[in-house]
């Protein structure tokens, strides 16, 4: 199925919704409310997140990553179908499912690795990136070029999902109340298999887990742990894992990150901090900080500006 055809009338308005909650458990909707036109699409002050969510498919030009993973856009970005013979995308309304070709074919070989590694009979795969990328109404800084997909901790069931299902499914919390560990109710070997699979992939820079899965890795990791340094604690990510991949060879408008340490990550003082009570019990601030505008086109790198204007790839 073509993942372009489906989507078009499914992008949902959530201005509304805060920006940081987009998260595998928010739901979407089977029957989205149309973006409204804007009435100064012009404005050099208008959100740059109202132009981008607005375009329902990708630039008619060629593959090209401009700016970084929180900065940037992409230009004939390639979409993920919607089923495969292991992979499932979820939250459709969304239309978050596009990307660098590197990073679909990555999700491909990954979604067969977690049959024939871990057992499952594939993956469920979240947020991936807009048409054109860019910055996104709801859930992600990131997100922005193509190189980055979340993949739910929660195997995809053996059947295919509803519409309904896609949007409304919860992802299976891997993280104990308390927040210090997994929770061994949900937490299997199956998960590290995964985890590791996607870790070892040359082109995979980094994974982004709640620091409680992280530790769990470490713990359970058994032979070769050099992969180890590529999976990162981060806030959240406690229903999925975030993959990065690497600018791919030869995209010199894509601005690449720095290689993580070496280091497995694994020593009381590399999880100290995550698990201080200022991080896993933070005090609201006396003085409520004030919101950051939303990044402008002008804060993009200028080839974002063709991007967005290109005409449509045919679907």
């Amino acid at each position: 199925m073509n993942p372009r055809l489906i989507l078009i009338p499914l992008i949902t308005l959530m201005a509304a919704v805060d920006a940081a909650s987009a998260w595998a458990q928010d739901k979407g909707t089977v029957n989205p409310k149309p973006l409204p036109p804007l009435a100064n699409p012009n404005d050099p002050k208008i959100a740059a997140k109202e132009l981008f969510g607005r375009k329902l498919l990708p630039a008619a030009m060629p593959t090209r990553v401009h700016g970084f993973y929180a900065h940037g856009c992409i230009a004939g970005a390639e979409g993920l179908p919607i089923n495969g013979d292991n992979w499932q995308v979820m939250r459709l309304s969304r239309n978050r499912y596009w990307g660098h070709p590197d990073l679909v074919a990555l999700v491909k070989r990954l979604a067969a690795k977690a049959r024939r590694d871990a057992g499952w009979p594939g993956i469920l795969v979240g947020d991936m990136s807009q048409p054109r990328g860019g910055p996104m109404f709801t859930g992600h800084a990131s997100h922005q070029v193509g190189l980055d997909v979340d993949i739910w901790l929660t195997p995809m069931p053996n059947r295919q999902l509803s519409r309904n299902e896609r949007e409304d499914m919860s992802a299976v919390m891997m993280v104990r109340t308390d927040r210090l560990d997994i929770d061994p109710q949900a937490w299997t070997p199956t998960h590290l298999a995964v985890i590791r699979a996607a870790a070892l992939e040359p082109s995979v820079q980094r994974i982004f887990v709640n620091a409680a899965i992280k530790k769990a890795l470490c713990r359970e990791a058994r032979g070769d742990r050099g992969w180890l340094h590529k999976v990162r604690p981060m806030y959240g990510h406690d229903y999925h894992f975030h993959i990065r991949i690497r600018c791919p060879p030869g995209a010199g408008e894509c601005e690449s990150q720095p290689e993580p340490n070496e280091g497995e990550g694994c020593s009381t003082g590399d999880l100290a901090y995550w698990f201080s009570d200022a991080v896993l019990h933070p005090k609201p601030p006396k003085v409520p900080p004030k919101p950051k505008p939303p990044m402008t086109m002008a804060e993009l790198p200028p080839a974002c500006k063709t991007v967005l204007h290109a005409p449509d790839a045919k679907p």
